[in-house]
C-alpha cells in the first residue's frame, strides 16, 4: 500500500525484547488499524533491543510480508537506548512509540500525532490519570503509578500527569534537539525526555487513553522503581549543579530573563509546602541516624551539633533548588551562608530542649532523646520555611537559573514539513548506537 510513497508523517516504534509471542498479533493489529482507520502515511518500526528468543525471525518475517513494516536489531538491551538510536536516524516528521502489549487503544493514536502535525503541540502523551481515562489494572499498580508521578510532580516540578503510559509522540526537529541531552537506555528514558522537554518551554499535549493492564508483563517493578528514583536523583543534581544545559525551544529565552526579566515564581505556596516537607523528611530521617550513629560514640550534644550541621547543608542545597527554583553558582554561597544561620535556630531549639530534657532527667532514654529532637525539629522546620521564602530565598535573592518561564502561547513553531521516506518492509540492523543499515528487503 505504501511502496513508493515520498512522504513518511508518523514513525510508529515497538520496543521488543523477547516477545515472540505476542509479535505477530499486535504488529498485524496494528497495521490493520493504520490502514483502515489513520489518515497519514505511516511506519512501524519494530526495535528489536536484546531479544534471545526468536523474536528476532519473527520480527524479519513480518518486515518481508507487511509493507509498513520494517525490523530494527540492537545488540544491547534497553527500551531509551532503542528509542533514542531508531530517533535519531528517522526520517518522519513525528515520531511515536508504544508497548507491544498495545495496552493503550489504539484509537487514540491520531489525536496523539495530530496536533503534532499541525505544529499546535511539540510533544504529546497518553495519560492514565486525567479525567476522561478509562483504566482497568490492579492495585498495586495503580498506586505505584501515582505515588511516582506525585514525586515527579513534587520533587521535579513537572506539570504533565503521567510519564510512564507507554504511548508517546514528539516531533522530529524537537528529539533532534533533545535527544543528546538524555541519558538513561531503559525505562526512565521517556521520563527524562518529558522533564527536559517542560525545562526548553516545550509544550506538551495530553491525551486521556483507555488502558488495560497486561496481566503477563514481566517488568521488573521494584527494579524499574529504583531505577526511576536514581533517574530523578541525577536529573535533579545535574540541574543543581548546572552540568546539564537545556535549550530554550519555545517561549520566552533564558537570555532574556538573564538579562534582567523577572523570573516565574517557582511554584505556588501549596506546592513550596509540599516540596519542603518532602525534602524535610528526608533531612530528618538523615539527621536522626546521623545522630543515632555519632551518639554511641559522644555525648548528644555534640552528636546533635554535627547531625544537624551535615544535613543543614543538604537541606539549603534541595531547597534553594527544588522547592524555590533556584539553579546555577550565582548567590549559591551566600544562600548557604544565610542557610546555615537558620540552622542555628535549629541548633538552639534542639539543643535547648536536649539540655531541659538532661536536666530533667539525668539518664533518659534513646526513645525519648529522639522523640524531643523530633518535636524540636517540627518547630525549627516551620520557622525555617519562613526564614527561607522571605530571606533566604526571598524574591530579590531569586535571579537567572530559576525554572523556565510559562510558555507564551503566541510563540508558535511551522508545521512539521514532510520529507522524503525511505522503501518500507525493511529489516536494519544497529549494533548499539551505529546507525548502519543492511537492507534484506
Amino acid at each position: 500500500m505504501l511502496r513508493g510513497m515520498k512522504v513518511l508523517q508518523v514513525d510508529v516504534v515497538v520496543p521488543v525484547r523477547n516477545e515472540e509471542r505476542d509479535l505477530v498479533p499486535s504488529i498485524r493489529r496494528l497495521v490493520t488499524y493504520l490502514r483502515e482507520c489513520f489518515p497519514f502515511t505511516a511506519r512501524v518500526t519494530i526495535a528489536d533491543n536484546g531479544s534471545t528468543d526468536t523474536t528476532w525471525a519473527i520480527a524479519t518475517g513480518l518486515a518481508r510480508d507487511l509493507a509498513e513494516v520494517r525490523a530494527v536489531h540492537m545488540d544491547l538491551p534497553g527500551r531509551g537506548r532503542a528509542l533514542r538510536a531508531i530517533w535519531a536516524e528517522s526520517d518522519a516528521d513525528v515520531l511515536a512509540y508504544m508497548d507491544v502489549d498495545l495496552s493503550t487503544d489504539l484509537n487514540g493514536l491520531l489525536p496523539l500525532v495530530a496536533p503534532l502535525l499541525s505544529g499546535h503541540s511539540d510533544l504529546a502523551i497518553g495519560t492514565r490519570l486525567a479525567r476522561g481515562s478509562r483504566v482497568i489494572r490492579g492495585p498495586k499498580r495503580e498506586f505505584i503509578s501515582r505515588s511516582y508521578n506525585v514525586l515527579l510532580r513534587t520533587l521535579m516540578g513537572v506539570r504533565f500527569s503521567d510519564a510512564q503510559c507507554g504511548f508517546k509522540a514528539i516531533r522530529r526537529d524537537q528529539a533532534r534537539a533533545l535527544l543528546p541531552l538524555t541519558r538513561d537506555t531503559g525505562w526512565f528514558f521517556d521520563t527524562e525526555l518529558l522533564v527536559l522537554a517542560e525545562r526548553a518551554g516545550l509544550r506538551i499535549h495530553e491525551v486521556p487513553v483507555d488502558w488495560i493492564d497486561d496481566l503477563d508483563s514481566r517488568v521488573d517493578i521494584v527494579g524499574t522503581a529504583l531505577a526511576d528514583l536514581r533517574g530523578m536523583a541525577r536529573l535533579g543534581a545535574g540541574f543543581a549543579r548546572g552540568t546539564i544545559q537545556v535549550p530554550q525551544l519555545r517561549g520566552p529565552s533564558l537570555a532574556a530573563r538573564r538579562n534582567g526579566a523577572e523570573p516565574a515564581e517557582s511554584s505556588a505556596l501549596p506546592l513550596q509546602i509540599a516540596r519542603f516537607a518532602v525534602i524535610g523528611t528526608g533531612s530528618t530521617l538523615a539527621y536522626l541516624g546521623l545522630f543515632l550513629l555519632l551518639r554511641s560514640s559522644m555525648p548528644a550534644q555534640a552528636a546533635n551539633l554535627i547531625s544537624l550541621l551535615l544535613t543543614a547543608v543538604a537541606n539549603t542545597a534541595a531547597n534553594r533548588r527544588l522547592t524555590f527554583g533556584i539553579s546555577g553558582r550565582p548567590n549559591a554561597a551566600r544562600h548557604q551562608f544565610k542557610g546555615l544561620l537558620t540552622f542555628g535556630i535549629g541548633l538552639a531549639l534542639t539543643a535547648g530542649s536536649l539540655a531541659v530534657l538532661e536536666a530533667s532527667s539525668p539518664h533518659p532514654g534513646r526513645g525519648t532523646e529522639i522523640a524531643v529532637l523530633l518535636a524540636a525539629n517540627l518547630v525549627a522546620a516551620a520557622l525555617r520555611f519562613a526564614l527561607y521564602r522571605t530571606w533566604v530565598f526571598g524574591r530579590s535573592e531569586r535571579g537567572a537559573g530559576g525554572p523556565p518561564a510559562e510558555m507564551d502561547d503566541s510563540a508558535r513553531t511551522e508545521p512539521v514539513r514532510p520529507g522524503p521516506v525511505e522503501p518500507f518492509g525493511s529489516t536494519i540492523q544497529l549494533p548499539v548506537l551505529t546507525a548502519q543499515r543492511e537492507r534484506t528487503s
